[in-house]
């Protein structure tokens, strides 16, 4: 991934991630950035021609664990989706991150998102840990 493909990386992104059902997570250029930036970065394009046809955003380092890499952000545009090009981009992903050292890549699909956890597994991925997140709304302040 090049500068030059910020700009289209960024629209793809907005078009295909609903970050509500995570609203821990946000898609923005710091999100991109974080990995572009990273000592081992592992975030790659699928070009045809000049136009976009899907990203993967990964580095090393995942919470405590130097040892892991991340799979963070993967996205295929649709015209392209259901062509192999998600799975061309999370073996290159993979591959450079083992390049790099991890013991394991780790990345989370929301439960909803079946076609993902299908490439996910197709892949090599399995499921490991399953996690709800829990929110507590604040009382109102008018009391």
């Amino acid at each position: 991934m090049a500068p030059t493909h910020l700009a289209d990386v960024l629209t793809l992104g907005r078009e295909l991630y609903d970050t509500s059902v995570k609203p821990y997570t946000s898609w923005s250029l710091s999100a991109i950035a974080r990995h572009l930036d990273a000592d081992a970065s592992s975030c790659w394009v699928a070009l045809d021609g000049d136009a976009l046809a899907g990203f993967v955003c990964g580095s090393m380092g995942f919470d405590q664990r130097a040892d892991w890499g991340n799979l963070e952000w993967i996205a295929s545009a649709p015209a392209y989706q259901g062509q192999g090009v998600a799975s061309h981009l999370v073996q290159a992903c993979c591959a450079t991150l083992t390049a790099a050292g991890a013991t394991a890549v780790v990345t989370d699909v929301e439960s909803r998102n079946t076609a993902s956890a299908s490439l996910m597994r197709r892949n090599g991925f399995k499921e490991s840990v399953s996690v709800t997140l829990f929110v507590r709304d604040a009382p109102d302040a008018a009391v």
